[in-house]
């Protein structure tokens, strides 16, 4: 048998740190991501990834600025942040997953 440079302790920790986070650890980005899947994702059929990226944008865009969000007193995000157009920058978010 073959000798393990780590002990038992050490590799129970490092499988505590790697995991998945359960949706009661932020309810918010749960019900977004469920919302994304049941209302884009598992609506459409993509052909590839430019397609899907294209569908997303679109759905991103209604969600953003013209669909009436009922926790916003029936306005859309952008109408509720005072009337501007929300252009969310995909770099910012590239950036932060690095």
């Amino acid at each position: 048998m073959r000798k393990s440079r780590f002990s038992a302790e050490q590799i129970t920790m490092a499988l505590r740190e790697a995991e998945a986070g359960t949706p009661v650890d932020n309810a918010f980005i749960e019900a977004f991501n469920g919302t994304v899947r049941r209302e884009c994702l598992s609506q459409h059929w993509f052909t590839g990834l430019e397609d899907a990226q294209r569908t997303l944008d679109a759905w991103r865009e209604d969600y953003n600025n013209t669909r009436p969000h009922r926790s916003l007193a029936n306005q859309s995000p952008a109408k509720y942040r005072g009337g501007g157009h929300c252009v969310p920058d995909r770099n910012r978010l590239e950036n932060s997953l690095m």
